[in-house]
């Protein structure tokens, strides 16, 4: 079932991308990805929504960056989408949020650890937004049906649900592909998370690592396996970035990286 955003429709025939920096760090890094994603997605034909976070509460080390907070995060967010005429995506952690954050945000982004959080997802239910669960990387894909009935129930069928790997071991991740076909089946667009795929949870002690190199990769195969949509952290100096740098993807590589992409998209 394709969601209609602003002039758009996401998991119809054209490839949705969200993306950009993990954290909203500051205007410049947040004006100049929306800008550069903005400019990409529009020569390749393809619906943009920029993504950031206000918050990072999931995080190594107590001393990590997290973002500037609820209402600085949401004036910055809400200066990207009005400046760059942008849909908006970013994460909510609290029920209390949900209401908040609707009023800037398009889509209400449920971080995968907290994605069985009952009253979470009600809240965000209840505003009225599209509201996209990230599969928690302990669930199998058959799991989420549920966690949509909670959505549902709630009086929304605005869903998408994201696939962003499973635990595998210490300090890794995993793909199954399989889940992208698994969870399709519930009717709602399918989101891949390349950059949140290839981290390393805990793998540099204090903070978590990740390769960047098999973000293409990964994204490649996504759409193969029938993503109506994929999920970048982009900053235009990830190895600066103050949350999740080794597993973001370059800015000046995102056209490349898209272009494919929408290759296999179409085909598939």
């Amino acid at each position: 079932m394709a969601i209609k955003l602003n002039n758009f429709e996401i998991g119809a025939n054209k490839l949705t991308i969200l993306a950009g920096p993990c954290a909203a760090e500051s205007m410049d890094i947040l004006r100049t990805t929306a800008e550069g994603l903005k400019k990409v997605c529009e020569e390749l034909d393809i619906n943009y929504v920029f993504k950031s976070s206000f918050d990072k509460a999931n995080r190594s080390s107590i001393t990590s960056y997290r973002g500037p907070g609820l209402e600085k995060g949401l004036e910055m967010l809400a200066k990207i989408k009005s400046e760059f005429e942008l849909p908006i995506v970013t994460d909510i952690h609290y029920p209390e949020q949900a209401t908040i954050v609707a009023e800037v945000a398009d889509i209400l982004q449920i971080p995968a650890f907290l994605c069985r959080q009952t009253d979470l997802l009600v809240a965000a239910a209840k505003t009225g937004k599209i509201v996209n669960i990230k599969k928690g990387q302990f669930l199998a894909p058959q799991q989420m049906k549920s966690l949509v009935k909670k959505v549902e129930d709630s009086g929304n069928k605005q869903i998408m649900l994201t696939d962003r790997g499973v635990t595998f071991g210490y300090g890794n991740l995993v793909v199954d592909f399989r889940a992208i076909p698994i969870m399709k089946e519930f009717g709602y667009p399918v989101v891949f998370d390349a950059t949140h795929s290839v981290q390393m949870p805990g793998s540099n002690g204090d903070s978590t690592g990740g390769d960047r190199r098999f973000v293409p990769t990964l994204a490649n195969a996504a759409m193969a396996a029938g993503a109506d949509v994929l999920f970048f952290e982009v900053h235009p100096e990830p190895d600066k970035a103050l949350c999740d740098g080794p597993n973001m993807l370059e800015l000046n590589k995102a056209k490349e990286v898209f272009k494919k992409c929408k290759e296999i998209f179409d085909i598939c």
